[in-house]
């Protein structure tokens, strides 16, 4: 079964129709925050892996796939066979081509770029449903990564980690690495401009998220999960709540461990509307106090610059009287001689 069974990449951000399943009680959204229901959180990030920043596609993907791959352009060894967590690895490439290393495939990735700022690859993360089995998440990736083959020509190296033991045990994810350039049987050729160029990145990017969404979706719908995720923004879907603050490591261990942390109250307040709709009052109050107090600190550093001003101007006046006075006495002086 195909992620996108319906669903039709086009060359900007598509419309698809979600599973007719209906919402759960207490959706998650978009916005990054962590709720109290079994329900997964959408993630879907892009990254670039750009030398600009001092990273490399071979570097990238021996930590993912937990492996040694020695760089040929710069003689740099990268080993990370001792990494845990890595549970899946599996690379995708275009129709008619197979058979790349991960050494060979990314070692030819550094070798196509020239320039010392460029892009050498391109990484969606993605965090993967809780709700999913092993093999479920394993066939998820697999269908979101033969969709991205599909949609660009490029090749996708996909590895699945499990949760890190000091964060939250449902954090499983995937990080997909992929080509910056279409990869054919004589190598890598052109780069796929429509996720660089400004006028249509964005739209690009837009349309991967909700992809992924899909994906996901059709994954619960599959297994018999009443419910979805939803890569949009709580604005873009039309609810007027505040998108919950991701809890982080510290806090995240907290809360399972049955500890209250402030992120996690914080979350908890605002997912109570009539809190929602305080909080957002008092935030409006104190933004007007703010600007209130602003226009007094201006209004007093006015007065203090042209009060600074006219004592200038006085001292200036001053001076020029005196030496005139000196002038005349000089001069009255050399009259009576």
């Amino acid at each position: 079964m195909q992620c996108a069974r319906g669903f039709s990449p086009r060359p900007l951000a598509a419309k698809a129709a979600h599973p007719s399943h209906a919402k759960p009680t207490g959706f998650r959204d978009g916005g990054g925050g962590v709720e109290e229901i079994a329900m997964s959180i959408f993630h879907c990030q892009a990254k670039a892996i750009s030398r600009a920043t001092g990273r490399s596609a071979t570097a990238a993907a021996a930590y993912r796939a937990g492996e040694r791959i020695i760089d040929e352009r710069t003689g740099e060894v990268h080993d990370y066979r001792r990494k845990k967590g890595v549970l899946h690895t599996q690379i995708f490439y275009p129709q008619g081509i197979h058979g790349i290393s991960r050494s060979a495939l990314w070692n030819m990735a550094e070798a196509a770029e020239k320039r010392k700022d460029a892009k050498v690859a391109r990484e969606w993360e993605v965090a993967l449903p809780a709700e999913l089995g092993h093999g479920e998440r394993i066939h998820l990736v697999q269908s979101f990564a033969k969709e991205l083959v599909k949609r660009y020509g490029v090749t996708v190296d996909a590895c699945i980690h499990a949760p890190g033991r000091k964060g939250d045990d449902r954090n499983f994810h995937a990080h997909i690495l992929t080509s910056t350039r279409v990869l054919t049987p004589t190598g890598f050729g052109e780069k796929t401009r429509v996720l660089d160029a400004p006028r249509t990145s964005g739209q690009e990017v837009t349309a991967i998220r909700e992809l992924w969404a899909w994906c996901c979706n059709l994954e619960f719908a599959v297994k018999g999960l009443n419910g979805e995720i939803d890569h949009r923004s709580l604005k873009a879907q039309g609810i007027d709540r505040e998108p919950t603050r991701h809890l982080g490591v510290a806090a995240s261990s907290m809360e399972r461990r049955g500890v209250r942390s402030l992120r996690g109250d914080e979350n908890r307040l605002r997912r109570d509307p009539r809190i929602e709709r305080e909080l957002k009052e008092l935030a409006v109050l104190q933004k007007i106090e703010a600007n209130i107090e602003a226009a007094k600190q201006r209004r007093e550093l006015r007065v203090y610059r042209a009060e600074h001003e006219a004592e200038r101007l006085k001292h200036e006046k001053e001076e020029r009287r005196l030496v005139e006075q000196r002038e005349r006495a000089a001069n009255r002086r050399g009259m009576s001689r």
